[in-house]
């Protein structure tokens, strides 16, 4: 006996079906990019440093971890703040439904859940299509199965818990989060300043293990479960972000930020950075150079 029951279609909050433009830039610290206005949404994020932002008559500064929508045929611009050379996540989409009337004018301060979902967002782009993102998005030919879909939901369900945070605020009440995962977070966020504190010397895990008494197997377990990267890694990773953050603010030669991310010599860092990066300390100094001032429709 075939037995035909009743299906339940899903209600669609949001349907994404292509996205136009997907950008990190690291911009210098004189940037200033003059403005446009286009018929689709865009999705501003500072990732680090700060930036002014103009939509339309509005002005909004915006801070690390700062979120910004521009909905379509808002005019835009923005410049960089205070000498200080930002890393910004520029995203654009079409999206038809009224739910995103609720982005409009507003500006958004990332929580670390929503930092590390827009972390997905921008790993899972470079999956889909060749980094550094240009204009049009290039597809990769070896694209793991499954990326742009996984991009696509990465990006819908980013916008909707952006949504119920609003509505949760909106009566008076918190996120809630589990005793271990709170206890977790809190965690990772140490072990991140007590690298950050230590960005002018070299680091040990079992320096980190002796500092907040907690095992080298739990710590090497548990960030690596949060990250993605081992310890080490991104310690490393740390300081080459913050040797291109030194390098774009042009305040520090290379000897003087060698020193102080705490590599032994400047031959040494120029090796590690070229590593990291696929460029040259100076090679990247002369790209941010050849990026900077006023760049018509750099988005």
């Amino acid at each position: 006996m075939t037995v035909d029951l009743e299906r339940t279609h899903l209600n669609l909050l949001l349907d994404i079906r292509s996205i136009i433009t997907m950008y990190y830039f690291e911009f210098g610290k004189d940037y200033y990019f003059p403005g446009e206005r286009h018929n689709f949404w865009e999705m501003v994020y500072v990732d680090k440093g700060e930036i002014e932002v103009l939509a339309d008559t509005k002005r909004y500064s915006l801070k690390q971890g700062g979120l910004i929508f521009h909905k379509p045929n808002e005019f835009h611009s923005f410049t960089t703040m205070h000498g200080k050379a930002p890393n910004v996540i520029v995203l654009t989409f079409d999206c038809d439904s009224n739910m995103m009337n609720n982005f409009a004018e507003k500006v958004f301060q990332l929580d670390s859940e929503q930092r590390n979902q827009m972390a997905r967002i921008i790993s899972e782009g470079a999956n889909a299509f060749a980094f550094p993102f240009g204009y049009p998005l290039i597809r990769k030919i070896n694209q793991p199965i499954g990326s742009e879909q996984l991009l696509k939901c990465y990006l819908e369900t980013f916008l909707i818990l952006l949504l119920r945070d609003g509505a949760s605020n909106d009566h008076g009440r918190a996120p809630l989060l589990m005793p271990k995962e709170k206890d977790e977070g809190m965690l990772l966020s140490t072990i991140v300043a007590l690298m950050e504190e230590r960005l002018s010397s070299q680091l040990s895990l079992a320096e980190i293990s002796n500092t907040l008494h907690i095992a080298n197997t739990k710590l090497k377990e548990l960030f690596k479960r949060h990250t993605g990267k081992t310890i080490m890694e991104y310690y490393a990773n740390m300081k080459i972000e913050k040797a291109k953050l030194l390098i774009r603010e042009d305040a520090h030669n290379f000897t003087e930020i060698s020193r102080q991310l705490g590599f032994s010599s400047v031959h040494y860092f120029s090796k590690a950075f070229k590593r990291a990066t696929g460029m040259s300390p100076s090679e990247y100094a002369k790209s941010v150079k050849a990026r900077s001032g006023i760049q018509q429709g750099a988005f």
